[in-house]
């Protein structure tokens, strides 16, 4: 594809593009890696919102348990 590529540098096609300019976008788009690090941090973030809901679950039956027990305890001293 280099080579093709560089058969039309600096001539323009028929609309007027120069050939190029088109070749360093597709080098600069080959060689970006800047979306790397919005993937990294949405992983991240999904690790924490997983680690959250697991947390949250646990701590949500803890809660209930505790809740039941001294419910109970109040029902029981008043009857």
């Amino acid at each position: 594809m280099a080579l093709a590529i560089r058969k039309f540098e600096g001539k323009t096609n028929r609309k007027g593009i120069n050939m190029g300019n088109v070749r360093r976008i597709l080098q600069g788009l080959l060689t970006d890696d800047s979306g790397q690090d919005l993937i990294e941090y949405a992983l991240v973030a999904a690790l924490l919102g997983l680690g959250s809901v697991a947390a949250l679950t646990n701590l949500s039956n803890t809660l209930k348990n505790a809740l039941g027990g001294v419910s109970n305890a109040l029902n029981n001293s008043t009857a």
